[in-house]
């Protein structure tokens, strides 16, 4: 994972998992909205895989 990808997991993670499908960025998306730090562990996650 780039530093610009971490970054944007950071920042902006349902953006970070668009690439990888529907189904990542829609729970990711619900774990933003409950809670910041969720969606991004969710997001780093993703994109790690």
């Amino acid at each position: 994972m780039s530093f610009l990808r971490a970054l944007v997991c950071i920042l902006c993670p349902p953006l970070a998992v668009l690439d990888k499908g529907c189904g990542s960025v829609l729970i990711t998306l619900i774990l933003t909205c409950v809670g910041w730090i969720p969606g991004v562990i969710a997001a780093i996650i993703f994109c790690k895989k």
